[in-house]
C-alpha cells in the first residue's frame, strides 16, 4: 500500500509555477515596502521564501506580483487584487512582460513566484508601516 503525503508545501528553493501564474497587484508604494520585507526575510531565514518576479505598469501606479496558479481563487487580502493571468502575456522564455508594463524584478534575477502567504505577511507588513508613516509627526 502506497502512502500519500497531505503537505504540499515546497522544499525551500523549489519551484512553486506549475501552470500559468495569478498576479497580485498593489499600490506601488506597499508593493515596494513588500519587495524590501520579503528580501530582508528571504536573507535572514532559510525557510522565507524569496520575491519571485514582479512587473510595474507604465503609470507607475501599481506592482503585479506573480504567484502560483490558484492563489486568485483565495485572495481576499483588502486594498489588492488578484486575478488568474491563464497565460495572457506572459512569455518567460524571453522575459517580455504584457504591453504598458516592465519588470522591476525579471524572472530570470529572482524565483519563479513569491510564495502567496509570504506576500499576504509582507503587504500586511508594509501597510503598517506605511500608516505609521503617514500618521507621524
Amino acid at each position: 500500500m502506497e502512502s500519500t503525503d497531505t503537505n504540499t508545501a515546497p522544499e525551500p528553493g523549489e519551484s512553486l509555477l506549475t501552470g500559468a501564474p495569478d498576479l497580485v497587484t498593489v499600490p506601488t508604494r506597499q508593493g515596494l515596502e513588500a519587495v524590501d520585507i520579503i528580501q530582508r526575510a528571504a536573507g535572514q531565514a532559510s525557510r522565507a521564501g524569496g520575491v519571485g518576479p514582479v512587473l510595474h505598469d507604465g503609470s507607475g501606479s501599481t506592482l503585479g506580483f506573480l504567484v502560483p496558479p490558484g492563489t486568485a481563487d483565495a485572495w481576499d487580502l483588502p486594498g489588492s487584487a488578484c486575478t488568474q493571468t491563464n497565460g495572457r502575456g506572459m512569455r518567460f522564455g524571453d522575459a517580455s512582460p504584457a504591453a504598458g508594463t516592465g519588470w522591476l524584478l525579471p524572472p530570470e534575477a529572482v524565483g519563479p513566484v513569491t510564495d502567496p502567504e509570504v506576500l499576504r505577511a509582507a503587504l500586511g507588513e508594509a501597510a503598517r508601516l506605511i500608516e505609521a508613516a503617514d500618521n507621524c509627526c
